[in-house]
């Protein structure tokens, strides 16, 4: 990132997006923001491996399984769109 707005993966204390400006890539910040969105691609990775498996399980999935599972998804699928909001706004 060269001057740009890096919009980062966390949220303020009032709910509004957080953006870092930075003239250096790998500062402290910018590594910890790297370190969450690697975490969080892992964490999303892991929740549709578990649907999956839950889905394509030998018994049928309940109500309440597939809830807990859809609001995980809609969680993880919120952080995976915010990364890519981040990274495509930092293709030069």
């Amino acid at each position: 990132m060269s001057g740009g707005m890096r919009l980062l993966p966390w949220n303020g204390p009032d709910g509004q997006r957080c953006y870092l400006s930075t003239d250096k890539e790998g500062g402290y910040l910018s590594q910890l923001a790297d370190d969450m969105e690697a975490a969080q691609l892992d964490t999303a990775e892991e929740v549709l491996r578990h649907t999956n498996d839950l889905l394509n399980g030998p018994a049928e999935a309940t109500a309440r399984e597939l809830r807990f599972c859809v609001h995980r998804l809609c969680e993880a699928l919120h952080d995976v769109l915010r990364i890519v909001e981040s990274r495509g706004g930092r293709v030069t």
